[in-house]
C-alpha cells in the first residue's frame, strides 16, 4: 500500500516516467542490474538483505544512478549513516506524501536531499571533536547484526538469514559489544530500544 501511494505522489508529477517495483531485496537489484533506471527510491528495511547492503550493491554496480532512501526509522538514526554510504539523499517516511517529487527533482539534477534537522546532523558528524553514539562506530554489517540480535533473533537464525556461518555472526556479536561497551544481549537489546535502532 505504501509503494501504490508513493507510486500515485510520482506518476501525477512525472506523467510519462516508467516504474518499476520489486517486493524484496534481491528483486531489486535484479530490477537495477538488468534494467535502466533515472532514479532508485529505495526502503531501508526490505525482506532478504538490509537495505544498507543493497544501496551498496546499487552503488557498486550502478553509480551513475541516484539512490533516495525512504524509511519509517528517524532520521537521527539513520540518515547519516546512509548518506555515508552513497545515497543520494534520505527521507522520512512521514514526510514523503509532501515532500517526495521534490526530493525526486533534486537528486534527479545531481543534487543531495536532506532535511534541514539532517544537514544540521551531518555538520556536527562532519566536526571532529562533535562526540558520537557508540552504534556509529560500527561496519554496516556489524549494525545490521546489532538490529537483528535486538529484535530478538537467535545466532542461528541470523547466520541463515545473512547466509553466514553461526561462528561469523557470534564474532560480529563480540565486536560489536566490545565496540559499544556493552556486557551481553540484555544491554544491547535496552541501547537499541532506547535509540530507536529496531528494525
Amino acid at each position: 500500500m505504501v509503494r501504490q501511494g508513493l507510486k500515485q505522489i510520482l506518476a501525477d508529477e512525472f506523467r510519462r516516467a516508467v516504474f518499476g517495483e520489486a517486493r524484496n531485496a534481491q528483486e531489486a537489484l535484479d530490477r537495477v542490474w538488468k534494467e535502466r533506471w533515472d532514479v532508485v527510491v529505495l526502503d531501508i528495511t526490505l525482506p532478504g538483505r538490509s537495505g544498507l547492503e543493497v544501496l551498496k550493491e546499487i552503488r557498486r554496480s550502478r553509480a551513475e544512478v541516484p539512490v533516495l532512501v525512504l524509511s519509517m526509522h528517524p532520521e537521527d538514526q539513520f540518515g547519516v549513516r546512509v548518506l555515508k554510504s552513497g545515497a543520494a539523499g534520505y527521507m522520512n517516511k512521514e514526510t514523503a506524501p509532501q515532500e517526495l517529487v521534490g526530493a525526486v527533482k533534486k537528486v534527479l539534477a545531481g543534487g543531495r536531499y536532506m532535511s534541514a534537522s539532517l544537514v544540521d546532523r551531518m555538520a556536527c558528524y562532519l566536526a571532529n571533536d562533535s562526540p558520537k553514539p557508540p552504534h556509529e562506530l560500527l561496519s554496516d554489517r556489524e549494525f545490521l547484526v546489532l538490529q537483528l540480535i535486538a529484535s530478538g533473533k537467535t545466532v542461528g537464525e541470523i547466520a541463515e538469514q545473512l547466509s553466514l556461518s553461526v561462528k561469523t555472526i557470534s564474532t560480529y556479536r563480540t565486536r560489536i559489544l566490545e565496540k559499544m561497551k556493552l556486557k551481553n544481549n540484555a544491554e544491547l537489546m535496552r541501547y537499541a530500544m532506547e535509540n530507536q535502532l529496531l528494525k
